[in-house]
């Protein structure tokens, strides 16, 4: 094997997904192409490479790198290559000029150990200065974690995600537990991380072993949306995972609970396993729901019939049995629950008991779990409706070691009524703290359609709190005579009673294209967005047309269909700056969606009265456009629906995805002017009456379903949904009985 020291001097190739390069190094008088995977090195640096030669067809003798390890540059003419290669955010050519001819060799202790000395040079004020010195510190320590992770195969994407993480404990961190490599905000499966343990001396039949691989089982039970598992589907599963025996599970499983970092609850029917959050968690929404309903309001609506009939007036509505029971059930319940499809008038309703309690001097908040619920909310309403999470109020706890909710029993929100929409997509951790929240005698309002698809978080919390049986609950089943000349809502109900839907032909606003292929229905979505509806509708592509699909994957799945809708909507264009990031093009103008929840990525946003404010907290589901790539400073910008502006940087951008289509899931809790739905090739588990329900009732004017008619007449006559473990409507009636 061949060890050789030389200098960087060019970089030919560079993948920076797993750091797999092509470079030139300069080693005395030699010239060296070397070749393999070298993490994040740059121009002018001195590293040290081993491997063996090999002769390349067209490129010649390489040199095929087994290992790299990086030297600092010393001399003034490499630091300079060094610095002016751009790989310290903050320095460009110019400014690394500035740099080595003031500080010469001293250059780099300079960056570490005294960075406001830049500060002597002019152009860069004592800011600038430390947040360089900032970023070339951050550049070591995030190296290390890259060159650690790189011995075990995970590649540099990851080994950002654990700095950014961990910070610069990262490498003591996953030495401490390589499991925390599962953990979901870095995601890496946890066949790679027990690679990485077994590595590091971790014995195959240790207890610490079997304990993580039960609760990666339990996390990974949580991302599928359930709350627990029965000892009897989790003990095989973990046994097939860490492939040791049942018995091995079943011991170290009785020493979690002892530790408290999972619970067991036994019911006649199984033994149910729980992470311990999500058990704490369904015991308070369950606990906290009989309390808040066994005390009454605190304020009361007097004179409730001459209210409604002076708000009947003023809207000009005639309100039907249904509503006018939810609104004299809302003057007296402490909670309520409001379900009914699309026409059925939940907005009508919204508004009308708005009004009473307005005029009754109460003091109302409104809320949704999603940026764009809560804006539709604000428009139907004419009052401000914030997202749950902004409702909450975010912030550190007190040692800042993570984010937690100002809001809860100490400091609850400040209100005599609480309308929450779209409870549907509400999971058992957003309820939980939502609860927390909420004073006795505050009357909660929770309204919904519990036909659609549960949250995509862990639970069915609408759907349970309704089939308890221990809340009022009001069902509108009238659907409106507006509403009900549009194809779209009649065509929701039929599906919903398991009726096959009846098609638009030249006018009309709810339409099936049939085609055989996914292939062909991708072709056939990509000319109604693009010709077909701008032109006989009048809609805009970009603003007023939502392709969904049930799959991520195929022809007719979103990965596929957003680079068809991309290259047509908002193809490359002089002028218009893109990022590639793991060969997907990210480009100014893009329509895109947030797809994890991020607590702590800044925003900042124009109030009602044109005023700029801040925050912290991006959710899942949030969408929006790049408004600005900047590949200089190696950030994008988005501005979102809700009027959020948000910076990513560009190791961020796994966070985001294109939204020309997204799946039916990301749409709950939006609703577009038209949607086009994508039937073929969708997998047997997906093929569910209330995922279709969910997509068409996402559209106000216009739906087209394009594909397999047979996919679609499986979809109506399959009511059955996909099993979620979830205690919570057994603990609700144990509560209130």
């Amino acid at each position: 094997m061949e060890r050789i020291e030389g200098i960087v001097e060019d970089i030919i190739f560079c993948n920076r997904d797993n750091w797999y390069t092509v470079c030139d190094i300069r080693s005395g008088r030699r010239l060296i192409t070397v070749v393999g995977y070298m993490p994040d090195i740059a121009i002018g640096e001195t590293v040290v490479v081993s491997g063996t030669w090999t002769v390349h067809q067209d490129y010649g003798k390489q040199l095929k790198v087994e290992t790299c390890e990086r030297v600092l540059p010393t001399t003034t003419d490499a630091i300079y290559k060094y610095l002016a290669s751009g790989i310290i955010k903050g320095i460009g050519e110019t400014t690394a000029k500035k740099i080595v001819d003031r500080f010469g060799e001293d250059t780099l202790r300079i960056l570490q150990f005294e960075p406001q000395r830049l500060s002597e040079i002019k152009g860069i004020s004592e800011e600038k200065a430390l947040q360089i010195g900032q970023a070339f510190i951050e550049r070591e320590q995030m190296r290390q974690i890259v060159m650690f992770l790189q011995k075990y195969g995970i590649s540099a994407t990851y080994a950002v995600k654990v700095w950014k993480k961990f910070g610069n404990e990262a490498v003591n961190e996953i030495k401490r537990n390589p499991y925390r490599l599962t953990d979901e905000d870095i995601n890496i499966g946890f066949k790679i991380a027990d690679r990485v343990a077994i590595s590091m001396g971790i014995d195959i039949e240790s207890e610490f072993r079997i304990a993580s691989g039960i609760q990666y089982a339990l996390s990974k039970a949580v991302q599928d949306g359930h709350v627990y598992l029965p000892s009897d589907v989790l003990i095989p599963y973990a046994s097939r995972l860490l492939d040791v025996s049942a018995e091995a599970v079943e011991r170290v499983l009785s020493g979690l609970i002892f530790e408290e970092s999972v619970c067991i609850e036994k019911t006649p029917e199984e033994d149910r396993v729980y992470l311990s959050p999500f058990f704490k968690a369904e015991q308070c929404v369950a606990r906290k729901l009989a309390v808040l309903s066994s005390i009454g309001p605190k304020k009361n609506i007097l004179n409730l019939e001459k209210l409604l009939e002076e708000v009947q007036e003023e809207q000009r509505i005639e309100y039907t049995a249904e509503q006018l029971e939810a609104i004299r059930c809302s003057a007296t319940e402490s909670i309520l629950v409001v379900t009914g499809g699309p026409g059925t008038g939940k907005t009508t309703l919204i508004r009308g008991i708005i009004s009473i309690f307005e005029k009754s001097g109460l003091e109302i908040v409104l809320a949704a779990p999603t940026g764009r619920a809560a804006k539709r909310m604000t428009e139907a309403t004419g009052k401000e409706a914030k997202t749950i999470h902004r409702l909450l109020e975010m912030e550190f706890s007190v040692d800042e070691s993570y984010r937690e909710f100002r809001k809860n029993e100490r400091d609850p929100i400040k209100a005599d009524a609480i309308i929450i929409d779209e409870m549907s997509m509400v999971d058992i951790l957003l309820m939980h703290s939502l609860l927390k929240a909420v004073e006795p005698g505050t009357r909660l309002i929770l309204v919904g359609d519990v036909d659609q698809l549960p949250s995509v978080g862990p639970g069915k919390v609408l759907s349970d709190i309704i089939e308890s049986e221990c809340l009022k609950v009001i069902r509108l089943n009238t659907v409106f005579r507006q509403a009900g000349e549009s194809s779209i809502v009649i065509n929701a109900h039929r599906i919903n009673k398991g009726i096959f839907p009846e098609f638009s032909t030249s006018e009309g606003d709810f339409f099936f294209i049939p085609r055989s292929t996914p292939k062909a229905t991708a072709q056939a979505v990509l000319e109604l967005c693009t010709a077909r509806i701008p032109e006989k509708f009048g809609l805009d592509p970009m603003k007023d047309i939502q392709v969904l699909s049930p799959s991520k994957k195929g022809d007719a799945g979103i990965y596929n269909l957003n680079a068809l809708l991309q290259q047509c909507l908002n193809p490359p264009e002089s002028g218009v700056r893109e990022k590639n990031f793991r060969g997907v093009v990210f480009r100014e103008n893009d329509r895109v969606m947030q797809i994890k929840n991020n607590y702590n990525l800044p925003w900042t946003m124009e109030d009602k009265n044109r005023k700029v404010v801040s925050g912290e907290g991006v959710f899942n589901g949030d969408m929006g456009i790049i408004r600005e790539i900047d590949p200089e400073n190696d950030y994008l910008t988005v501005l979102f629906d809700d009027g959020k502006i948000v910076e990513y940087s560009f190791d961020m951008l796994d966070e985001l995805e294109h939204s020309y289509a997204i799946t039916v899931h990301k749409s709950q809790g939006s609703e577009f002017p038209a949607v086009v739905v994508a039937l073929s090739g969708v997998p047997p588990m997906l093929r569910l009456r209330n995922l279709l329900y969910t997509a068409i009732t996402r559209a106000r004017q216009l739906v087209v379903i394009v594909g397999d008619i047979e996919i679609l007449r499986q979809m109506v006559n399959n009511a059955t949904e996909r099993e979620r473990y979830t205690g919570l409507k057994e603990r609700l009636i144990r509560y209130f009985e």
